[in-house]
Order: structure tokens, then C-alpha cells, then sequence
């Protein structure tokens, strides 16, 4: 079967014109060391569209079609049961995490063997067992199915990040923040992330932008000690981690930051005072906050306007977006804003 090869840095693009123009057939694409080969049809289009393709003859495993969670179900569930169910579910990795209510909790079993038959990429399934909490902000899970770990790889942005999904905080719904904002950063800028995790911003700024310097800083000992792989994993050496309080660390690094990312939307507000302490004249900012639908975007830009005014600052707010809901009327935001 026919295919096109692509370098791994023209994929998105050649993706993009392939998925525009109809092009794609039902199989896997294959990745190489440093390339993509995309499977396809009509190869007199594809030679049009992407200047220069490489077309090459390869065995393509074919994608099978699935069902949906609740269509595969069927009669496993009853009426009432069906009721409760929640189809909707977080993937980090090769690990599945589903929320469960009481009422069906007999039939978790069933639920997570039923996921994994349907989506082949999972291979361990776990469900929530409390919310997020504490000052390392992680959440209590329970095994339900497939390999018995809580460890895996994800992959984003071009990057790949080991996690303990316990004992870590992370968020894969932030995959297209974290591509946002490393899309913002300009080349040799020095950037700070705060309660950097296992690294997923630093490693997707320090590896798909020519940033100078990416620094992170994480209180939880667990975190560190992934992020510190992260870097291993993905070659990167244009970062340091640091271990500790941010409140502590950021201001014995004795630095300024041209941008400076705040991802802790519960509290980061208890430490702008931080981030303007070792900004400069044109440093951005990226604040997260937890607002209501009609907080946005108001109520975060006065804990700005009020910490820039404790230090004695001018601020600019260049945009402010929506990054995720987690209630009903309650969303994530980020402000982006300016030192001027």
C-alpha cells in the first residue's frame, strides 16, 4: 500500500492538508526514527498538495472500527443503571481514569473490561476514588482492569512525559494550553514555570521552542523526580528543575524572566506577588484562575491589577481564555498579561 513519508517536523502540516483534502484511508500511520508515513489514496492529489512527498510502499495495519462506551454496553446495563453512566473519560498515557457512580459500582468490572475492548490503545483502566486535594494537588485511584500500574507515558506536543498518575498532578485536557503557550514563546527567552509537576510545560517549551532557558520549580518530591526523567527522556538540555515552595525557591535564584507561567488556577493569586518580584519591563505572564461563567474575565484581572499595584507595576492584559470547565458554570481561565 501506498504512503507518504514525511519528516516528523512537517507532520502536523502534511496532516492537516491530508485530513482538508480527503486523503486519508482507514489504517495506522507508521513512525519512524525521525519520520511519519501517512497511508493513503489518490496519489496524483497527495503529490499536489505536499510539495516534495515522498511516496513510499508499506504493510498498514488496518484501524478496526468501535463501538461507543454505552453502545457496547447493550444489555450489560439496565435501563436505570444506564442512567448513571458516564461516558466521558480521562487518558494519560496507556491508562484509562473513569468516574463511577455508587449505583453502578457492581459493574465497574464490566465498564472497564468493555473500554479497553473498544479503544485498543488503553491497557490499564483505574477510576477515581477521591478528588483532587492537598498541597501536591493528586487524588486517591483504584485499579479496575487490565495491567496493574499507575505508571505510563504519555505523549503530546511532540514530547513524552512519565507519570504516576496518583501521585502526580496532570491534566492531559491541557495539551492544547500547553501548545498555546509554546507557540507565545520567542526565540531566547528565559522562562519560569511555576508548580511545574512532572515537566509537561517545561519539556514542551524547552523542546519544541528555541527558548534560551526553561526553569521549573515543583514542591512535590514525586514530581521532581519525574520531571527530572522528563528531561532525560526527551533530551533536553536547555533546563533546570528545582525542588521546593516557589515562595522560596524563585527568589534565591536571583533572576529575571522574560515569561512566566503561573498553571496552579486554585491559588495562584498567593503568589503573584512572586511572579512580579522576578519580572522585568515587558515579561508575560500567564495567570490561571477558577471562575464562574460570569467571574470571566473580570474577577481575575483585579487579583492582577491589585498585585501590580502592591508592587508598584503597570500591567497590560493582552487576552485571557478559557482552558477548561471543571463545573457546571465553572471554567478554567489563563489571563495573559504584560510588565510595562
Amino acid at each position: 500500500m501506498k504512503g507518504v513519508k514525511v519528516k516528523f517536523k512537517d507532520a502536523q502540516k502534511a496532516k492537516e492538508l491530508l485530513n482538508l483534502n480527503k486523503l486519508f484511508t482507514p489504517y495506522q500511520i507508521i513512525k519512524e526514527k525521525e519520520h511519519i508515513i501517512f497511508p493513503i489514496k489518490n496519489l496524483s492529489k497527495v503529490k499536489k498538495i505536499i510539495k516534495n512527498a515522498e511516496i513510499v510502499e508499506k504493510k498498514f495495519t488496518k484501524i478496526e472500527k468501535s463501538g461507543n462506551l454505552r453502545t457496547e454496553l447493550g444489555k450489560k446495563l439496565t435501563e436505570k443503571e444506564n442512567e448513571f453512566l458516564k461516558t466521558s473519560y480521562d487518558v494519560v498515557g496507556t491508562i484509562a481514569i473513569l468516574e463511577i457512580e455508587k449505583e453502578i459500582e457492581k459493574k465497574e468490572r464490566i465498564l472497564a473490561e468493555t473500554l479497553m475492548k473498544i479503544n485498543s490503545r488503553i491497557k490499564t483502566v483505574l477510576k477515581k476514588a477521591s478528588s483532587f486535594g492537598g498541597v501536591f494537588r493528586t487524588r486517591k485511584l483504584e485499579f479496575l482492569a487490565g495491567e496493574d500500574t499507575k505508571e505510563t507515558i504519555h505523549r503530546e506536543n511532540g514530547v513524552s512525559i512519565k507519570i504516576n498518575v496518583e501521585t502526580v498532578y496532570f491534566s492531559s485536557r491541557l495539551s492544547t494550553e500547553r501548545k498555546r503557550i509554546s507557540e507565545l514563546v520567542k526565540p531566547d527567552e528565559k522562562v519560569l514555570v511555576m508548580f511545574s509537576g512532572a515537566g509537561p510545560y517545561v519539556c514542551v517549551i524547552a523542546k519544541k521552542t528555541k527558548a534560551k532557558e526553561v526553569v521549573g520549580v515543583e514542591i512535590n518530591p514525586e514530581g521532581h523526580k519525574y520531571a527530572m526523567e522528563n528531561l532525560l527522556l526527551n533530551k533536553i538540555r536547555n533546563a533546570r528543575l528545582y525542588l521546593g515552595d516557589v515562595k522560596e525557591v524563585v527568589p534565591k535564584l536571583n533572576e529575571k524572566f522574560d515569561r512566566i507561567l503561573m498553571p496552579l488556577p486554585r491559588s495562584a493569586c498567593d503568589f503573584l506577588d512572586t511572579a512580579l518580584s522576578v519580572s522585568k519591563k515587558g515579561t508575560v505572564i500567564h495567570f490561571y484562575d477558577f471562575l464562574k461563567e460570569e467571574e470571566i474575565p473580570q474577577k481575575a484581572v483585579e487579583k492582577i491589577e491589585n498585585a501590580c499595584k502592591r508592587n508598584k507595576v503597570n500591567c497590560k492584559i493582552l487576552n485571557w481564555i478559557k482552558c477548561g470547565q471543571y463545573t457546571q458554570r465553572g471554567f478554567r481561565i489563563c489571563v495573559d498579561f504584560e510588565v510595562v
